[in-house]
């Protein structure tokens, strides 16, 4: 169609009309061409500006980020890889940190037990074996130790296990009720030696929840000991809250409670929220982040509520028939 307005245009025109048409014609295509030329160069020129600056940190924000408005998807495009790589930038500091933390921490835990044994062992081969009086005890002292190191090396194996991937779930429908009655049963008699009261809520025998059930033992036993470990008087009530696709299962103390300032950071590695008095009743410090682990990879939750001086509920979701 171009090409027919050009041919009946120039066929109405003299020849030397026809070239200083031509001539204009060409020009304006070539001034247009150079405009356009030179606007990209300077487009070009401003983005690699800002990519520089992007490389040399000279931005505190992406609001800081402008281009033309031709340019305005490439704008938004810039802002988001920008977000982007502080974000990465950040979570790879906060994980350097976790690291560092990490190391310290388990060092610590480490050196504890393992310089408590030395103590005790070289103290008996300094004479204090032939003393009835203290060699028994301090044999015994030495060999809960010994349970705590192992303990804590076996808590280590498990998160390193979980974190890579490596820990295999065996997920099926199994009945709830018969297990929990077999795991509150193992721990009536450490809750009788502290006067507590240790009970299961009555609950209906044909319910199945869908679970690893082995792992799920692994996250009631950590939850009931700490019930019992932190409740002075009163009692532990393990139970569950029905509903239609789901079962809600709890453990219920009326222990000392947790301060509310430490309730986001209690399924942290080694985290304590009274560390001399956690060390003195044993434990690893990893209980808590191993439930954690273990109920996430159920596709749930675990969900705390705590009252200071008044106690504290664990619960986590699963899903039931």
């Amino acid at each position: 169609m171009l090409i027919s307005f050009l041919t009946l245009f120039f066929a109405k025109l003299n020849a030397l009309q026809i070239i200083s048409a031509t001539i204009v014609f060409f020009l304006s295509i070539t001034l247009i061409t150079l405009y356009f030329y030179k606007k990209r160069i300077a487009e070009i020129k401003l983005i690699k500006e800002i990519i520089e600056y992007i490389r040399k940190n000279k931005f505190s924000s992406s609001n800081e980020i402008k281009l033309p408005n031709s340019l305005s998807e490439l704008e938004s495009e810039i802002k988001k890889m920008y977000d982007k790589m502080i974000s990465d930038i950040a979570h790879l500091k906060k994980l350097e940190q976790i690291r560092t933390e990490f190391l310290g921490n388990v060092s610590h835990e480490l050196r504890t037990p393992i310089f408590a044994i030395q103590g005790y062992i070289e103290t008996l081969l300094n004479g204090a074996i032939e003393d009835e009086k203290v060699n028994r005890t301090f044999l015994q002292k030495a060999n809960q130790h010994v349970i705590n190191l192992n303990n804590l090396l076996n808590d280590l194996i498990d998160i390193s296990m979980i974190e890579s991937k490596q820990m295999k779930m065996s997920l099926r429908f199994f009945k709830i009720a018969p297990f929990l009655e077999s795991v509150v049963n193992e721990f009536i008699p450490y809750a009788e030696k502290k006067n507590i009261e240790l009970k299961l809520l009555p609950i209906d025998s044909n319910i199945e929840v869908f679970g690893d059930k082995e792992r799920l033992r692994q996250v009631m036993n950590n939850l009931i000991t700490n019930a019992i470990k932190y409740t002075e008087k009163g009692s532990v009530e393990v139970g569950i809250i029905e509903y239609d696709k789901n079962v809600r299962i709890f453990v219920k103390d009326t222990g000392i409670g947790i301060p509310e300032k430490d309730l986001e950071r209690i399924f942290e590695r080694f985290y304590r929220v009274d560390k001399n008095r956690s060390r003195e009743m044993g434990g690893t410090g990893l209980g808590l982040a191993i439930v954690k682990h273990i109920i996430e990879a159920h596709n749930s939750k675990v969900e705390v509520k705590s009252q200071l001086g008044k106690g504290s509920e664990f619960s986590f979701l699963l899903k039931k028939i």
